[in-house]
């Protein structure tokens, strides 16, 4: 939004792979996601299919933060570095895709649970809102100049309460949930937990980048370069996830459809 700064080839090379590598992760797992609906019992098919959005969501809106990265820059063959073209950067992309994503991250986490329906509309409902809130809290710090960093540190604050929040609750629920499934699946809750804190905590520290005295273009290029990192893990890491749980709660209950079938078909 505001002046970029001049890349070196290195520096922008660097971005505009790691977007590539980003949209790469999100397709393949969506495709992923949706050839295995068939692999997991009934019930749970429905938490693989908003893990799907969610990374569908998110490689369309990279496929656009790919494409303003491109005007955004242009190469000067005398310097070989790269400038600002005068075309905007718009990193409000990666903000509308959190306000979709985000929210239905909470979604699939609540519904592997498989918590009950009075429950699980209620938690469902109370954790999006602050997702809503959480995301609309950070974007204008982090659309604020480098300088400014008070106005970044304030909104960063704020966005921070709805964040422990919600990070409070999944873990609470998923440790609660823990205790009532089999070995293999609290094995793999665990996880989700452990994957969960490590992704979601990566975000805030991306955030703070300009406080750590990174400014310029290495503060532009940690930013981009870091949110896709965090995207990519907490998106894509965590709808395999879902679908490792998925499977193993199917496998536990004895309701597999997919394979029941392949099974019958051939024993006849």
């Amino acid at each position: 939004m505001f002046d970029l700064p001049s890349l070196t080839a290195g520096q922008y090379s660097l971005a505009f792979n790691m977007f590539s590598f980003t949209i790469a992760s999100m397709l393949a797992t969506f495709v992923f996601l949706l050839v295995a609906q068939g692999r997991v019992a009934p019930k749970y098919r429905i938490s693989l299919i908003v893990s799907a959005l969610v990374v569908g969501i998110a490689a369309y809106h990279y496929i656009r933060i790919l494409g303003s990265w491109q005007g955004a820059y242009a190469l000067d063959q005398a310097t070989q570095m790269y400038n600002a073209s005068g075309k905007p950067f718009n990193d409000a992309y990666r903000y509308v895709d959190w306000l979709l994503t985000v929210p239905l991250l909470v979604v699939e986490l609540v519904l592997v649970l498989a918590l009950p329906k009075e429950k699980s509309g209620s938690l469902i409902t109370r954790l999006s809102i602050a997702a809503v809130f959480m995301i609309g809290l950070g974007y204008p710090g982090e659309i604020a100049p480098d300088d400014a960093n008070g106005t970044r540190a304030l909104w960063g604050f704020l966005s921070s309460v709805p964040f422990a929040y919600i990070l409070y609750v999944l873990w609470s629920e998923l440790g609660s949930a823990m205790d009532r499934q089999s070995a293999r699946v609290q094995k793999l809750f665990s996880n989700i937990r452990l994957l969960l804190l490590a992704t979601w905590g990566f975000y805030p520290i991306v955030y703070m980048a300009p406080f750590l005295g990174i400014s310029g273009a290495g503060s532009e290029i940690a930013i981009q370069v870091g949110y896709s990192i965090a995207d990519v893990a907490a998106k894509a890491g965590d709808g395999l996830m879902i679908y490792a749980i998925a499977r193993a709660k199917s496998d536990d209950e004895g309701d597999v459809v997919g394979e029941t079938m392949v099974a019958q078909r051939a024993a006849a």
